[in-house]
Formats: structure tokens, sequence, C-alpha cells
């Protein structure tokens, strides 16, 4: 009687922490993206690749604080694995980028829903993953239901199908990747962006000015800032404190494929807040349905993936002992 009770006070830890987990990243990913498209849109800072950079300059920053009040252990990440990371997820940024410019909204919304695939093979190739046929088909229900309510003009053209393959391959790794090097190293999320921050930060900083210079045709140095746009910058960097740390948290705790599903519940916010605060133009029966459709989608996997079978590994990856403080946070949030 006692087992089952612990095991039952365990299980409703574990939903609660999974919750705020997810809470929290909804909330960071949906601000910053209301931010961000007030400082590009409507104050012209257009630079989406150096102000990643600065996102991860100030995500280093926390990190320093952290490991100075003594919340984030020391830890170690090995070079190699530290440049594959990198290289995927600086070319995941400037994928996204450039298959945003060179592809029309139709097909850049197609090639993010190709990410879960990605992301499910990716799982299946190197865990093991067994998925349930409610679980397949409750994915198959969101990427019809978001495709409704996203997917409008839908055109092709050689060098955005290159860009977009390169996003979606890029962005999939490096979730991915996420997930095993917690697991791996037994890192928790402090430690592991204690690790990546600072070299994203410095990458991206030499690399950005370029890159918005080759998408935009503007140079950043030559940007005047108002006191407007100034402050939300420094509003959106603040905010990409808890984007990357909720981003880590949140895989760690579930998978790369759970953390997609569950993404696109952001997808169905933004829109909604958009139509809320920049008009309802757009917002038709189509819309409507196609956000009906993802958000029971989502809910059916939930129920789904957590049934027995739903989704299972079939193989354990091997795990340094835990030796680090705050190891239980990947520990109580095995996966789903």
């Amino acid at each position: 009687m006692k087992s089952d009770m612990s095991s039952l006070k365990k299980s409703d830890k574990k939903a609660v922490l999974d919750f705020a987990a997810w809470s929290f990243n909804v909330t960071t990913s949906v601000g910053i993206i209301m931010v961000n498209k007030s400082l590009m849109a409507t104050h012209g800072f257009s630079f989406a690749t150096t102000l990643t950079g600065l996102h991860f300059v100030t995500t280093t920053l926390m990190t320093i604080v952290f490991r100075w009040l003594g919340l984030s252990q020391p830890s170690q990440l090995p070079v190699a694995d530290l440049i594959k990371f990198v290289i995927f997820s600086n070319l995941s940024i400037v994928g996204m980028n450039v298959s945003l410019m060179w592809n029309s909204v139709g097909f850049y919304q197609i090639a993010k829903l190709c990410m879960i695939p990605a992301s499910c093979l990716l799982e299946v190739v190197f865990d093991h993953v067994h998925y349930s046929r409610d679980t397949k088909l409750s994915i198959m229900v969101v990427l019809i239901g978001v495709a409704v309510c996203t997917v409008t003009d839908v055109s092709v053209n050689a060098r955005g199908l290159i860009a977009a393959v390169i996003a979606v391959w890029s962005t999939a790794l490096q979730q991915y990747y996420v997930h095993f090097l917690q697991r791996k190293y037994s890192l928790n999320s402090f430690n592991l962006l204690g690790h990546t921050a600072p070299a994203q930060a410095g990458s991206l900083l030499l690399a950005g000015p370029f890159v918005d210079y080759l998408l935009t045709g503007q140079r950043v140095d030559h940007f005047v800032f108002s006191s407007l746009a100034l402050f939300f910058l420094t509003l959106s960097c603040f905010i990409a404190i808890g984007v990357n740390l909720s981003q880590f948290i949140c895989i760690g705790r579930f998978s790369a494929v759970s953390f997609q599903v569950l993404g696109h519940m952001k997808t169905v916010l933004v829109l909604s807040l958009g139509f809320l605060f920049f008009g309802k133009e757009g917002l038709n029966l189509q819309v409507v349905i196609g956000m009906v459709l993802a958000v029971l989608g989502m809910i059916w996997y939930g129920n789904a993936s957590a049934k027995p079978g739903g989704k299972e590994r079939r193989s354990v990856l091997p795990v340094r002992s835990a030796s680090l403080k705050g190891s239980s946070e990947e520990k109580d949030g095995a996966e789903k």
C-alpha cells in the first residue's frame, strides 16, 4: 500500500513538473515571438541571426551568474560533441532564416511540419523507439490541423528546397542531440547551456552580420536605434534566457518528438494572439477548423503516448553515474 502511494505521489510530482516545464516554454516562446514581431515589423530591426547571437550572450551571462551562485555545478562535455551540437544548432538557425527568405510562407510552414517525422525517424533509428498505431495517428492529426490553419500558397524552387531540407534535418538533429547529451553525460539543463551557449554566442555574433547582410541587404552596424527599439531588443534578450533554458528542460524531460508536438500548441497560441492583438484579418473557418484539429491531435497524442506500448524505448543509452546536483531533473522527467 505504501509503495502504491509513493508511486502515485511520484507520478503526480512528475506530472506537475512536466506541466510547469511545458508552460514555461510556451509562455516564453510565445512572448518572444510577440516581442520580436514588434522589434522587426514595427521598429525595423530585421537582423534575425545577429539577434539570436545576442540571445545567447545573455544566456551565457545567466549561466555564469548561476555558477557563481552555486546553482550550477562544474561538468564535462567533450569538445567533439560540443562542436557537433553547435554546428547542428547554428545550421538550424541560419537554415530557418534562409528557408523563410527563399520559400513561400506555405512551403516554409510545410517544411516546419516535416520536423516531427524527421525527429521520429531519428528516435526509431538511434534509440529503437516503437510508436503504437494510435500515437502515429495522433501525430498525423496534429500535422493536418497545423497545416490546415497555417499553409497557404505553396511554391517550390531548387535553392529554397535545399535550404528547407538543411533547416529541417539540422533542427531535428539539434533537438535530438540535446536529449542525447543530457542522458549520456548526466547533464542538467543549466550545465548543458553552460557549455553550449558561449560557443553559440561567439559563432553567431561572428557570422550573424554577414548572414543578415546576405538576407536583408542591410548592415546591422548601420542600424539607428530608437529608445523603443532598444527596449524591445533588451526585452527580447531577457526572454530568450527563458526560451533557451525551457527548451533544454523540456527536451530533457520529454523527447524531441514530444517537444515538437507540444510546440505546435505555440503555433496555435501565436495565431490566436496575433488575431487578438494585430487584427482579425485572415481569421476564417479554415483556420478555426485547423486549430481545433491540432489541439484535439495534441490531446490524443498525450493520451496515446502515455499508455503502455504507446511509445517505448527498446534500447537504453548508457548513462554516466549521476554525480551532479540537479541530475534528478532529468531522472524525474523520464521520457514520456
